[in-house]
């Protein structure tokens, strides 16, 4: 039948993965693998770990609307400035206006100028030897870090969509022609721009009209701006290495211990279902102590049963058709040799014969389909309050009235007190007729058959003792297996197919109980069931 199964502990450093590849995986395994996609768990792990760095990178993208957000600020505030000193120049005398706007200094270093009504510079605060200055770098004197800075700035503003700016530059006249805020100016307010200096800061312009007439500029560097928002960004950078480092180290650690492995029964379990190999390897994962290492252990041992559970059908198929060979021999004898019998006697004998080849035949057939249903129709019974006592001595009841064989006997033992189980009736009787004849069927002539039922200690416990040969230490748990038969050699082929303690087995561990083989007291086989007692 099929293919069998084996389990092997495989050496260390070597998967069912790689044993699979080194002999040839069949076509259907290699497209299972391929058809696992998305729906694999390596590329669920790796998707739910990369939204770590997804959202990183999104604050990288967020510190530059913090940044545009800073420089609005920062423009409305020298627009401010600007109306403030226009204000403050048409409140002055003319003699006096040049020399207080000059002495006028700021901590930034902005650059404060009057143009007056053609345009040319009136008053510049830079002509004041000492005052603060902001510097625009010369990039070809920058360092690399520098330029590297610029570059990612550059990408980040193409990324994130931001407005292409123009260049800051110094005309040579200094006049208002070159700023095209002042161009701008329609009545009373600032006017500013932004541009963009030659080191890759931001310088901000506004200018505002003086009531008597010229303009005052301010122009003003956020390279201050710019440092910081730089080293916030160069910090969010090296944290989104550090994410990615540890989200691709996180993802190949569950990939080597989660999937990897579940990969390997899965490909293990798919190789059992195609049926190709005789023997099929199952890891067990010794050294996994967690959740995946009971799977591994679990499938292993599933593997072991389902090839002891093949075996044993495969032997006793064998069995079924060498044994059956003799009543259908038998049958088919006796129907040819029929037509030609005249003898009543032998046609007689003959019918006798027929009557028994098919009687065996009909009990192996009916215990075969008996033990083929019974697990389902188990989980559907429900279950009642049973007296195992009085169903004992109903059947034990029922044997003496038919009649027992070889002058055997059989007795009944009552219990002193009430012996109630929860159960199903027909099948608790059917695990006593089992035992019952087992018992009568080893047991020599002239031997005895005890039934006993007792309750104690919140456990019935039903008890059939014969006078046969017993059951042998070795082969003990092997008689409640499926398809074992140890029948006495003068008992034909048919009469117990070697399923009815494995009945009787399945029947009471569908009950909750346990049941088991030992020596009789005084020889023989001593089968005892136990099962929870109810009120």
């Amino acid at each position: 039948m099929g293919s069998a199964i084996a389990s092997t502990k495989p050496e260390r450093g070597v998967d069912a993965a790689s044993q699979a590849r080194a002999a040839g995986e069949p076509s259907e395994v290699q497209e299972w693998r391929r058809n696992l996609g998305f729906g694999s768990l390596r590329a669920r792990i790796f998707a739910v770990n990369i939204i770590a760095v997804i959202v990183l990178a999104i604050m990288l993208l967020y510190i530059d609307t913090v940044r545009s957000r800073l420089l609005d600020e920062r423009t409305a505030a020298l627009a401010d400035q600007a109306t403030t000193i226009a204000g403050f120049a048409a409140d002055l005398p003319p003699s006096l206006r040049v020399a207080s706007l000059e002495q006028r200094s700021f901590d930034r270093g902005t650059r404060l100028r009057l143009y007056d009504s053609n345009g040319q510079v009136a008053a510049d605060n830079w002509r004041r030897p000492g005052v603060t200055r902001f510097v625009v770098d010369d990039p070809a004197q920058q360092s690399w870090r520098r330029r590297s800075a610029r570059f990612i700035d550059r990408a980040l503003e193409v990324v994130g969509s931001f407005q292409r700016l123009p260049p800051y530059r110094e005309a040579v006249p200094d006049t208002a022609a070159q700023w095209s805020e002042i161009a701008a100016l329609d009545g009373p307010g600032a006017v500013t721009r932004l541009r963009r200096a030659a080191d890759g800061s931001f310088m901000l312009g506004a200018a505002a009209a003086v009531a008597s007439g010229g303009t005052v500029h301010l122009t003003d560097n956020a390279g201050d701006l710019t440092r910081i928002l730089r080293a916030e960004r160069l910090t969010s950078f090296w944290l989104l290495l550090s994410v990615t480092g540890l989200t691709l180290w996180l993802t190949w650690y569950l990939a080597r211990t989660i999937v990897r492995p579940l990969r390997m029964l899965a490909i293990a379990a798919h190789r059992v279902r195609l049926g190709r190999s005789r023997e099929v390897v199952v890891p067990r994962l010794p050294e996994r102590r967690d959740e995946i290492g009971a799977l591994a252990r679990a499938l292993s041992d599933m593997s072991i049963a389902l090839r002891l559970r093949i075996d044993a059908t495969e032997a006793f198929a064998a069995d079924v058709a060498h044994e059956l060979k003799n009543p259908l021999a038998s049958l088919r004898s006796a129907v040819d040799t029929l037509e030609s019998v005249e003898a009543p006697a032998l046609r007689a004998r003959l019918l006798a014969v027929i009557r028994d080849d098919v009687g065996r035949l009909d009990r192996l057939i009916s215990d075969i389909a008996d033990a083929s249903r019974l697990d389902a129709e188990l989980s559907r019974t429900r279950f009642e309050p049973v007296d195992l006592g009085a169903l004992a001595a109903g059947l034990v009841a029922a044997y003496h009235t038919a009649g027992l064989p070889s002058d055997l006997s059989i007795g009944y033992a009552e219990p002193g007190q009430p012996a109630l189980v929860r159960g199903a009736p027909a099948r608790l009787a059917q695990v006593l007729r089992n035992l019952i004849d087992n018992a009568l069927s080893f047991s020599p002539p002239g031997g005895h058959v005890q039934v006993t039922v007792a309750a104690d200690n919140g456990r019935v416990r039903l008890s059939v003792a014969d006078t046969g040969p017993g059951v042998p230490r070795e082969n003990r748990a092997d008689v409640f297996q499926r398809f074992y038969s140890q029948r006495p050699e003068a008992e034909d082929f048919g009469r117990h197919s070697g399923l009815g303690l494995s009945i009787a087995g399945a029947i009471i561990e569908a009950h909750g109980g346990s049941i088991g083989v030992e020596d009789a007291p005084g020889g023989g086989a001593l089968f005892t069931v136990a099962l929870p007692a109810t009120a």
